[in-house]
């Protein structure tokens, strides 16, 4: 069996970009930026106010107040840019283009307005309220990289670079097959020992989540010669097919000969890891297949720590692993070692460190785990009994 990393090392060398696509800069965000966006003029690109007010230059102003100083023209946001004269004040609003000669602002709650005139008690400091042009970026600064996936700030930030469109990564088309003859869609009727089908919902959520195209096929029944059909039709026009169900070494478990029938090539199969050590892992052409095992928990865990960071990998996205965090493990674990384990837990409230309580089903069969679960707490494979209290690294699952 092969340890974590390494079977993660070895799926993600593979791994190569699906392709791009320029999409409107409104629906840009959750997707993987394809290239860099660069300031093509300075942001902001004019010195202006950032409070209603009064502009002033501040060299007028010499020794104590009160000031009183009349008021002469206005600058309103997108409106003309005035000239400010010697010892005078210029009304402006917030936004508006600093008028030519000025170098403060101050505010309306800090002057007294009689008339035409406005009385201030002190002295304005140069630089007061002003956003001056470039202060955010330069011209030619790099303003979003490539390999960023895009967030509803990111996307503000490519309009206010005044870019209708930008290049980001295609979704990669994830199409997933579940097996098993026992299988059924949640609702219909069945055999008194079917089961309503649940991994195929799941991984097809978490892969949208993360910017894929998920599509889920029809059952495949435990025949071989079917499931070699239903892989080589999934096959077309997928970048990554994933089979849930049937890798394993029983009578019926009819996969991975289905793989080796349909032209794919394994590149391994069993990772070192509980629960999930049944995954099988290849290609066909450009594309990836992976063979998840069938009980709920080992299904969503390979997924996450598999067919997750392959997804992200797909669309270019340079950081495609979750990070990693120390929590504080709440409630001992007993455990055999010698496979790395993930244990569902879940986050518990309140200051100091993060805290982490293990929840008590973790069987690989429990659809209710991942549920209920916020992280995943990594054992590692040479420990034995997690003590109540012990720290632990933890993957948050949202970061999946």
């Amino acid at each position: 069996m092969l340890p974590y990393h390494d079977a993660l090392a070895r799926l993600l060398a593979a791994a190569r970009p699906v392709g791009k696509e320029r999409v409107s800069v409104d629906q840009s965000a959750g997707r993987v930026l394809a290239e860099d966006l660069v300031a093509r003029a300075p942001m902001p690109a004019f010195d202006h106010s950032s409070m209603d007010g009064y502009a002033v230059r501040a060299a007028d102003f010499e020794g104590a107040g009160p000031f009183e100083v009349p008021v002469v023209g206005e600058s309103s946001a997108g409106g003309e840019r005035p000239a400010l004269a010697p010892k005078t004040a210029c009304r402006i609003f917030t936004g508006a283009r600093l008028p030519e000669g000025a170098d403060a602002v101050i505010m309306q709650e800090n002057v007294e307005r009689r008339g035409d005139v406005i009385v201030m008690r002190e002295a304005p400091r140069a630089g007061a309220w002003i956003r001056l042009r470039g202060s955010d970026l330069a011209e030619g600064a790099a303003a979003i990289t490539r390999g960023t996936r895009m967030t509803p700030g990111h996307a503000a930030l490519a309009a206010a670079l005044d870019r209708p469109f930008v290049l980001v990564a295609q979704r990669p088309v994830v199409t997933i097959l579940c097996s098993g003859d026992e299988l059924r869609s949640p609702g219909e009727p069945g055999n008194p020992g079917s089961i309503a089908e649940s991994n195929g919902v799941f991984v097809a959520a978490a892969a949208r989540q993360i910017g894929a195209i998920a599509r889920v096929g029809a059952y495949v029944p435990d025949d071989l010669d079917v499931a070699r059909a239903a892989v080589v039709e999934a096959l077309r026009g997928s970048d990554l097919v994933v089979t849930i169900g049937g890798v394993s070494v029983g009578d019926r478990d009819v996969m991975r000969p289905a793989f080796e029938a349909a032209g794919v090539t394994l590149d391994f199969w069993r990772v070192a890891i509980k629960p999930g050590k049944p995954i099988a892992v290849g290609r066909a052409g450009d594309t990836h297949v992976l063979g998840l095992p069938g009980n709920p928990a080992s299904a969503s865990l390979t997924w996450l720590l598999f067919g997750a960071p392959l997804v992200r990998a797909l669309q270019g996205d340079p950081a495609p692993l979750p990070r990693r965090e120390r929590v504080v493990v709440v409630g001992a674990y007993e455990r055999t070692p010698g496979r790395e384990e993930f244990v569902r837990a879940r986050i518990e409230p309140g200051a100091g460190p993060t805290r982490a309580r293990i929840l008590p089903n973790q069987a690989s069969g429990a659809v209710t785990s991942f549920a209920e679960a916020e992280v995943l707490v990594v054992v590692p494979a040479s420990q034995g009994r997690v003590e109540d209290g012990s720290e632990l690294d933890a993957i948050r699952i949202d970061a999946f």
